[in-house]
């Protein structure tokens, strides 16, 4: 079934948070992976809800709760910056440096908290945004995501931005085909990790 798309609202913060969570996986449930609950959405939606609101989108249902969303910074150099500076020092003291012993999946997200950095990569300079995109499974299909993709791509071209990238695990199959289907290229970049890079221009220069 096709929804609509809307921009966030504060009230949409703690549903954003459980989709973050129930989506973790590659697209499917990682509630059983984490010991903290919060963890994956304080680094992968959070920031982006209190540093770049206006760049957040919901698909909400009848109820008008939401099931899918789409955030993402117009400058991710910029938004590198303003992580460590803003959202970091607010959570510093839940999310110390990983002590040794930690499981290696929580370890893994505390290091990507502290380490913004990891965001920034030669080869984007025309692609200069970029974006996260989650929906319930029980709300995938009827075009719900290409339109959640066109309402950033649309809000980011408004803010004079050329292009914007996504970075896309390896093992996660389902979105490579995804992306590409709405529009994205692979771009011939050599993560860090096993990771692809797709871009897609906003048609400004």
């Amino acid at each position: 079934m096709a929804y609509p798309v809307r921009p966030y609202r504060d009230g949409d913060l703690e549903v954003i948070y459980d989709i973050c969570l129930r989506t973790g996986d590659h697209g499917e449930d990682a509630t059983a992976k984490y010991d903290n609950p919060r963890l994956l959405a304080d680094i992968y939606a959070g920031p982006y809800l209190c540093l770049e609101p206006s760049l957040a989108f919901v698909l909400p249902d009848g109820d008008d709760r939401p099931v899918g969303y789409v955030l993402g910074t117009a400058d991710t150099a910029g938004f590198v910056r303003a992580y460590k500076q803003k959202w970091v020092p607010r959570l510093a003291s839940r999310y110390p440096v990983p002590p040794p012993g930690m499981p290696v999946r929580d370890a893994e997200l505390l290091d990507a908290f502290h380490q913004p950095e990891r965001m920034l990569h030669a080869g984007l300079d025309d692609f200069p945004a970029h974006l996260h995109i989650d929906i319930l499974p029980s709300h995938r299909g009827g075009g719900n995501g290409r339109r959640l993709i066109e309402t950033f791509m649309s809000s980011a071209a408004l803010a004079g931005v050329p292009g914007a990238h996504v970075v896309v695990a390896l093992a996660n199959a389902p979105a490579h085909g995804f992306y590409l289907r709405v529009g994205f290229e692979r771009l011939p970049i050599a993560g860090r990790e096993p990771v692809v890079y797709y871009g897609r221009s906003t048609g400004k220069r």
